[in-house]
């Protein structure tokens, strides 16, 4: 198969699909691998590897769009990228398509194959290519979040571990999956106080098991929220709805209810927040107050730290992406039925249900298509 990675060309993006090790492997197995020139450098890995390790550098997207049957990428396509796909061409990357309608449609127009990292399903429930981007985002929230407390960025003025005479800061995570926990884990640990919110009682008991004593689980409802937001000094938003929009737990109105300064730092702008006021960030223009309460929104907030996330991302990517090179998308989803997950969009059809339903459109049986 013909592989090609492109630059990500998101703003402030520069994790990359593939490390040098990757196209080795998959060089090895007797594929070919086009790299775009320098599209390796955010992330810490120069030309000079990726040619040693067995791929071809190609000067520029375009070309490498033409030649390539499938695409990896790390973020979805963004519009100048929507005509360089095609009929039949494989793109495996995130995509979140239920909180971007304007993608969907482009995808679908396009005749490409979408497989999303972010349904890649295991039997039991672990969403394994998700999962490395959603610890490095949870701990990334508090880093974040503790930053914009400070006075000088516009919050409370106040330092999440507090000192000795002085009460630490209130975090409330709303979410206990893999965000949530790792958020709880960065947070206990730098001496705030924490309380984590989820509608599952077994995760519940889990997280009570195995995190900090500083940390306290509450059962996750409405009037559950509304007390915990409004002593909050940070909120962190960590609910997943997998392939589907994420629902609005806090609500503009529930702003007025929170202290002046406080933070919010919402992980699910993805797919669309799970904060009323949410908008998607940048890493160059990260926040916006509403309400006198400042909003975190940055919407790839892993590629602030691109070494490491290229290097988890890739690590849990890469087993699939050679079942893919090497069986061809369709016998490889056959075959797996946590990749055949993955599928969204096939040659113009929806075959995932959360994308389907977010904006009308019909649902084809993803039996039938592979």
């Amino acid at each position: 198969m013909i592989i090609g990675v492109p630059k990500e060309i998101k703003t402030n993006e520069n994790r990359i699909a593939l490390v040098p090790a990757g196209a080795e492997l998959l060089a090895a197995s007797g594929h070919t691998v086009y790299v775009e020139k320098d599209g390796g450098v955010g992330s810490g890995f120069t030309d000079e590897q990726y040619i040693a390790a067995g791929a071809k550098i190609l000067a520029t997207a375009d070309e490498v769009w033409a030649k390539a049957e499938m695409i990896m990428k790390v973020k979805e396509p963004i519009a100048v990228e929507w005509p360089r796909m095609r009929k039949g061409q494989v793109i495996y990357t995130y995509f979140h398509f239920a909180a971007a309608e304007e993608l969907t449609k482009a995808v679908i127009a396009s005749g490409a194959i979408a497989i999303a990292y972010e349904t890649v399903q295991l039997s039991s429930g672990e969403l394994p290519l998700l999962t490395p981007m959603s610890e490095v985002a949870g701990r990334m929230a508090v880093q974040e979040g503790a930053k914009y407390l400070e006075k000088v960025y516009g919050g409370r003025g106040v330092l999440l571990g507090g000192v000795p005479g002085v009460a630490p800061a209130k975090v409330v995570i709303i979410g206990g999956g893999v965000v949530g926990i790792n958020s709880a884990k960065m947070a206990a640990g730098l001496g705030a106080t924490v309380t984590i919110l989820d509608i599952s009682l077994d995760r519940l008991r889990y997280l009570d098991d195995v995190l900090a004593a500083n940390v306290k689980t509450i059962y996750s409802n409405r009037y559950n929220i509304l007390e915990a937001i409004q002593r909050a000094d940070l909120v962190i938003g960590a609910v997943l709805l997998p392939g589907a929009k994420a629902p609005h737990l806090i609500t503009r109105a529930d702003l007025k209810r929170m202290q002046p300064g406080a933070v919010i730092v919402d992980v699910a702008v993805d797919q669309g927040g799970c904060v009323e006021t949410i908008k998607p960030t940048t890493h160059e223009n990260p926040t916006y107050f509403v309400d006198g309460i400042l909003h975190y929104a940055v919407a790839n907030m892993p590629g602030g730290v691109p070494r490491t996330s290229t290097l988890a991302l890739t690590n849990a990517t890469l087993p699939y992406a050679l079942k893919l090179a090497r069986k061809g998308w369709k016998q490889a989803c056959k075959d797996d039925g946590a990749l055949k997950l993955g599928l969204n969009v096939v040659e113009g059809k929806v075959v995932y249900p959360g994308v389907a339903e977010a904006f009308g459109l019909p649902l084809v049986d993803v039996g039938s298509v592979v």
